[in-house]
């Protein structure tokens, strides 16, 4: 927050301070003879040369050039383990002088982490942000690039700040990665000062952070499962990899059966609850952890379920942003949320798939899903440009008699790797689902049980936790 305060001289500079840094003269502003001592002892009140490029040195001899900004590309491509919060309805002006930041700025406007906000960018940096905030009113967050020196950034800053709102955030990119410069930014009020090359995530992670609510700080990792056409076995898959997580991962997880008329959930884990989904779909403002903990049926320790009412009796007209806002209250319950969306094309449904951390699609190889699952890969890259591609799961490969598209052009036709496949076994997956149990319970050695840890690996990216060892006395005390 900015706020302009009184300086010794009588003018009015644009950033609060603290009292403990308070001084008798501003040692961040040109001194007035410019052959000053003190000049010397302060590195930002000598003229610095703004960074207007970041390519690596032609130099041979030097071997090759270090990121200019390694801790920003370390963040920007991480994966994330938990999942992503996103900025909420707020406002942002972005101002750009570097055509690369305009680049940036312009995805960040287009990621699903900001559908939210409402996004502007605009050229002229911190210039033009000044002339732009004389007669308007300035929103929310205000994110501003300056390739000045230090002295010159500072003076600009005071001059921002008489013309912002009270309330309202400043992110400034900078062109000089010091610390002493940081921390005067943030002693002056900035909420965060960003260093060139940057990368969509990380800006926007930087947003998030501003906006992060400190009383329920946990977001968990959102897993959207969708099936290429019916009866391809999404449903099968995704509630086989949530008991992976639960027992194999030892995580928390949550599954979401969002097909309201015609889920399976309940019947595959033998639950048959009271409430449901159905009921925090029909009272989301209601919704906190207790009843949240309430309308969930527990299969084990670390597995709860969210099943669908399965009946006919009702015309599930539900909005959009009742769904989002149940999805969301449930993502801060557990490290992963596993959503089983129906094989169904509507605005809800829409949103829901591309706001998911992780989609993953289950097709068989035939060529309505080779079709259909084009069409969604193709809607999610467009739509997540800044996001992991989907993964496919090939279902019922090798069923007798049927014709099949080979499984290497199945993928290169989406431009997927089909690292998962499942076997056709009628018989094991026939089993297990009418005994409500999964295929790791019934056959652990199996190949279609290997191919869900396998895709259970790659969703949480880490391996599993070792086993217990087993005392070598626990035979003696077993029972006959």
């Amino acid at each position: 927050m900015i706020k302009p305060q009184s300086t010794p001289d009588g003018s009015t500079s644009g950033f609060s301070a603290d009292d403990e840094f308070a001084s008798a003269a501003d040692p961040w502003r040109p001194a007035s003879n410019a052959g000053d001592a003190a000049e010397d002892d302060d590195p930002f009140l000598t003229a610095q040369k703004p960074i207007e490029a970041f390519e690596p040195s032609d130099d041979d001899d030097a071997g090759p050039a270090a990121p200019v900004n390694p801790v920003g590309d370390l963040i920007a491509g991480a994966e994330a383990v938990l999942g992503e919060a996103s900025v909420p309805r707020i406002g942002i002006h972005i101002f750009w002088e570097r055509t690369d930041t305009a680049e940036v700025a312009e995805k960040c406007a287009a990621d699903r982490r900001m559908s939210r906000a409402s996004t502007e960018v605009r050229p002229g940096g911190l210039t033009a942000a000044i002339a732009q905030y004389q007669n308007q009113p300035t929103p929310a967050l205000v994110i501003v690039e300056s390739l000045d020196d230090g002295p010159t950034l500072l003076a600009q800053l005071d001059r921002l700040a008489q013309v912002c709102d009270a309330g309202a955030k400043v992110v400034v990119i900078g062109s000089h990665n010091d610390i002493a410069l940081y921390r005067e930014l943030m002693r002056r009020g900035v909420s965060e000062y960003l260093v060139p090359p940057l990368q969509p995530l990380q800006l926007i992670g930087a947003i998030t952070t501003l906006y992060a609510d400190p009383a329920s700080p946990f977001v968990g990792r959102q897993l959207a499962f969708v099936g290429a056409r019916g009866g391809v076995g999404s449903s099968t898959v995704a509630h086989n990899l949530a008991y992976l997580l639960s027992e194999t991962m030892q995580t928390n997880t949550v599954i979401v059966d969002l097909d309201l008329p015609f889920g399976t959930a309940g019947l595959d884990f033998n639950q048959d609850p009271l409430q449901g989904v159905a009921d925090a779909l029909s009272q989301p403002d209601r919704l906190d952890p207790v009843l949240l903990d309430r309308m969930m049926a527990r299969c084990s320790d670390r597995l709860s379920l969210f099943a669908a009412p399965a009946t006919l009796d009702v015309d599930y007209d539900i909005s959009a942003d009742a769904f989002e806002e149940v999805t969301s209250k449930i993502r801060a319950t557990a490290p992963y949320v596993v959503l089983d969306l129906p094989h169904l094309w509507s605005g809800w449904m829409r949103r829901t798939l591309l706001g998911a951390d992780d989609v993953v699609v289950t097709a068989a190889p035939d060529l309505a899903s080779l079709r259909n699952a084009k069409n969604i890969v193709d809607l999610v890259r467009q739509a997540r440009p800044n996001d992991s591609p989907p993964m496919l799961v090939l279902n019922m490969v090798g069923s007798p008699g049927r014709p099949e598209i080979p499984t290497k052009d199945f993928g290169e036709a989406l431009g997927l790797e089909t690292g998962i496949i499942l076997p056709f076994d009628a018989k094991l997956f026939g089993q297990a689902a009418n005994n409500g149990q999964m295929i790791e319970e019934v056959s652990p050695k199996s190949k279609a049980a290997e191919a869900f840890q396998r895709l259970a690996l790659s969703i949480t990216r880490r391996d599993p936790p070792p086993a217990p060892k087993k005392s070598a006395l626990a035979g003696l005390f077993r029972r006959k």
